[in-house]
């Protein structure tokens, strides 16, 4: 028996390898997936309403809410108290996020601001910020500074978890051989800490902008007179479950744009995350 024969007998039994294959999905296919569940709780709405298991005064039926939706838009409370309830969560987001980044960086890059402001930071981060709103009403009293700097403190925190986290994790031979190429610290942090941290930052990012739809919700039970919040305590007082849900609707696709939006640009900043687990998209 040759050595030929010998060695194809002995690999007769064996699998040849076979290289995963990556299944392309299209985008339709992805949409209708992700679809699935918000049509799937929509239907089951629709029918509790439509067999009685859920009475107006519970919960009103989908179509008594659209007619809310055309009420409340026809008169104009519906996009004014949009625009009121946005700009309260983008000016607060905006100083959150600039604080976290700011602080992350500072804590992150450099010993003296991690022995100087990091455990400060995590004593502050550990309180609800729900439990500053007694003192926030003491201090700026209940018009538009009490809102938007709840939202600010609550979007900090979240931030300079992600910034911290990201910046200590740049490669430090990296870092050191920028430094001897003669470039100096801010610059080292724009060209090499910034982009090697970019994952956390959108981690961080998401979180923040989620938060910010949360303490929206809270700000606005500080004596409000305008936006979101206003029209569910106005619905509140005369029962009407159709403008309650409006309202609850309104805060849930806010928070679902927040995160398309990072996601969007997680797509634009790092194409090759949009991939999923096992390579398939």
């Amino acid at each position: 028996m040759t050595a030929a024969t010998e060695e194809r007998e002995r690999t007769e039994g064996l699998v040849a390898p076979r290289p995963p294959v990556r299944r392309a999905r299209s985008r339709t296919y992805a949409v209708t997936v992700r679809a699935l569940g918000p049509f799937a709780l929509l239907a089951l709405w629709w029918a509790s309403s439509a067999t009685g298991l859920l009475t107006p005064d519970v919960l009103a039926s989908p179509a008594q809410v659209i007619d809310a939706v055309g009420e409340l838009w026809g008169n104009g409370q519906l996009p004014d108290a949009l625009a009121t309830s946005l700009t309260r969560s983008g000016l607060g987001l905006v100083i959150g996020l600039a604080a976290g980044l700011v602080l992350g960086i500072t804590t992150g890059f450099t010993r003296l601001g991690d022995e100087l402001l990091d455990s400060s930071l995590q004593t502050l981060r550990t309180i609800p910020f729900l439990s500053l709103v007694p003192l926030f009403m003491v201090w700026f009293g209940i018009n538009e500074t009490a809102k938007i700097l709840l939202i600010a403190v609550a979007t900090t925190f979240p931030m300079y978890v992600s910034t911290t986290g990201g910046v200590r994790n740049t490669d430090r031979k990296l870092v050191e051989a920028m430094r001897s190429f003669g470039l100096g610290r801010f610059a080292i942090v724009r060209q090499v800490v910034l982009p090697g941290a970019l994952p956390s930052l959108l981690a961080g990012l998401r979180l923040s902008m989620t938060l910010s739809v949360i303490a929206l919700i809270a700000a606005e039970e500080i004596n409000a007179t305008e936006g979101i919040g206003y029209l569910m305590s106005q619905a509140q007082s005369y029962a009407r479950t159709d403008i309650l849900a409006v309202c609850i609707l309104v805060y849930g696709l806010l928070g679902l744009a927040a995160d398309v939006f990072v996601r969007g640009l997680e797509r634009i900043l790092m194409p090759w995350r949009t991939a999923g687990p096992g390579g398939t998209t």
